[in-house]
């Protein structure tokens, strides 16, 4: 199907789906946002997408808050908030590669829809797949009553709602520090440097051949910043030329953050997300308990991580006495989870996955790289007035909390038949219905089943998180510590895997660990994905 097209038919569900739920749907209205891809190149650009998706709201009748410029993600979910309405959509592929395009559904609480929401609107979509009077004509943009144009209101209470978790503007003003800050060819420029701006910071050094909005990516190989140096390149030499020691790099809509260091001795350190994640909740609880009442019950406080991420807010969690929860796989289940905390009095600092998705504060529900970026910035400032980097203070958490040294990777697999059968022999092991009880020379403690909702640690041995039978994820928990999941992707062709080891803060030999790690990695590869056996391709 055309994608112009298929933008209609999907907002014709979704008009379908949001009418059924909500009475006041004229009264509260849609948010839609977009970012900059197929803006030059493309008759199907994302502005374009946005436009088609408001006409067929605005043909029903339907007021829709619609950006009148390319914003991050991030903003789309802080405006269905901020302005009340019933949902809104980003229109974005993110940091996927520049032939592709899509949408994020955000609910009223201000989350990525899930379950039921989410199988509901398709069910309505299936029902609405001829295109309706109305739904091709985007020039109603310009001429309905219905449109408004949240963009200068939103940007301004976003920054000043970002001053919340802004804790030394003074020391900001004065920093000699200088940073360098990427957008990847996207969205992130302007917001970032306006970020900087409401912390008292001056503005972050721009790579000039990746500020401006660029549909085809045209100085990376691909727009995703997890990828490391190979994709730093030009941000990291002129930091070198700048010398500024810090890089902060947000992807192509502004939704993910990677920041990388210059160390003493003049290599360039890029955080994992895991590590970026034990720097941030490091620091949201510090200023937390710096900056807060007498009053303020430790008890009250919440961290979150997806569970296949690091295990090292739950250690901090442990010995400072907040409250750590894990979700499933996807921002959507954080941001969810927030608002549940939210409304029943809580108080949530900090929420991540390993994927540099960071949310520091909750003014907005979902990962957000533009207040990432400038909390990142105040960190190393603050850190900079001690002597000491990022890197040395993550060092510094990794001995007081324990050591927590992970690796990811994936093996591709385009055969779903072969996929199955590799889990479905996890499930049977020895004999039908079980579980391996070790790895190689590596025994299991515990094993949690996701798809099947099987937990070997609990007394009922039911899962804590919610089955999730249409995707695979086995979670195994070592006798030495390591905690390894395996899983499948829900966009591409990959079994991923993950894998930690937890060590306690008195097992300080880092390099040992390390060696754990990579021995159970290669024991987990051997014995349980048999990449031979099942012509699984290396990454």
């Amino acid at each position: 199907m055309d994608l112009n097209l298929h933008a209609s038919v999907l907002l014709q569900g979704m008009y379908k789906y949001l009418e059924r739920c909500f009475s006041d749907f004229r009264q509260r209205g849609f948010v839609v946002g977009y970012d900059t891809r197929g803006q030059v190149t493309s008759s199907c650009s994302s502005k374009r997408l946005a436009k088609l998706t408001a006409a067929v709201l605005l043909a029903k009748g339907v007021p829709v808050y619609l950006f009148s410029k390319y914003v991050p993600t991030p903003f789309v979910p802080y405006a269905v908030r901020q302005l009340k309405a019933a949902a809104g959509v980003m229109i974005t592929a993110s940091h996927n590669r520049k032939e592709d395009n899509g949408y994020k559904v955000y609910w009223e609480n201000g989350a990525q829809i899930t379950s039921p929401h989410d199988k509901e609107i398709l069910k309505c979509i299936e029902e609405c797949v001829e295109p309706w009077n109305g739904s091709w004509n985007e020039n109603l943009v310009d001429t309905s009553p219905l449109t408004r144009d949240p963009l200068e209101e939103i940007c301004k209470i976003y920054m000043e709602d970002l001053k919340k978790i802004c804790y030394n503007r003074e020391l900001n003003t004065k920093t000699n520090l200088k940073f360098i800050h990427t957008s990847f060819h996207g969205v992130g420029h302007d917001y970032v440097q306006l970020a900087f701006k409401a912390f008292g910071f001056k503005p972050p050094i721009p790579v000039p051949e990746q500020k401006d909005p660029d549909p085809d990516f045209s100085t990376v190989k691909c727009p995703n910043p997890e990828e490391g140096e190979c994709v730093l390149e030009l941000s990291l030499r002129l930091a070198e030329k700048e010398s500024a020691r810090v890089v902060v790099a947000t992807d192509p809509d502004a939704d993910r953050l990677a920041v990388a260091e210059r160390q003493e001795t003049g290599r360039w350190k890029v955080f994992t997300g895991n590590e970026l994640a034990a720097l941030f909740g490091w620091w949201m609880f510090r200023s937390w308990k710096a900056n807060g009442s007498r009053e303020a019950d430790v008890k009250n406080v919440y961290m979150l991580a997806t569970t296949v991420s690091s295990k090292i807010l739950k250690a901090i969690a442990l010995k400072e006495g907040f409250h750590f929860e894990e979700t499933l796989p996807g921002f959507k289940w954080i941001g969810s989870r927030v608002k549940d905390l939210l409304d029943n009095g809580k108080e949530v600092l900090f929420a991540f996955e390993e994927s540099i998705g960071f949310m520091c504060g909750t003014s907005v529900l979902d990962k957000d790289g533009v207040s990432a970026a400038v909390v990142i910035a105040e960190m190393a400032s603050y850190l900079e007035t001690k002597n000491l980097t990022l890197a040395q203070q993550l060092t510094e958490i990794y001995e007081m909390y324990g050591y927590h040294i992970s690796k990811t990777s994936y093996f591709l697999c385009y055969e779903p038949p072969t996929i199955k059968r590799v889990f479905e022999k996890l499930r049977n092991f020895d004999f039908p219905k079980s579980y391996p009880k070790s790895c190689g020379a590596y025994g299991i403690l515990h094993v949690r089943d996701v798809t099947t909702g099987y937990d070997s640690s609990q007394l009922n041995k039911k899962s804590v998180l919610p089955a999730s039978k249409n995707s695979q994820m086995i979670t195994f928990t070592f006798q030495n510590g390591c905690v390894a999941t395996l899983r499948t992707s829900g966009t591409e062709p990959k079994i991923k895997y993950y894998a930690e080891m937890c060590a306690r803060p008195e097992q300080s030999d880092k390099t040992f660990l390390e060696e754990q790690l990579q021995k159970v990695i290669e024991a987990l590869i051997e014995n349980f994905l048999e990449p031979s056996k099942n012509g699984l391709i290396w990454r």
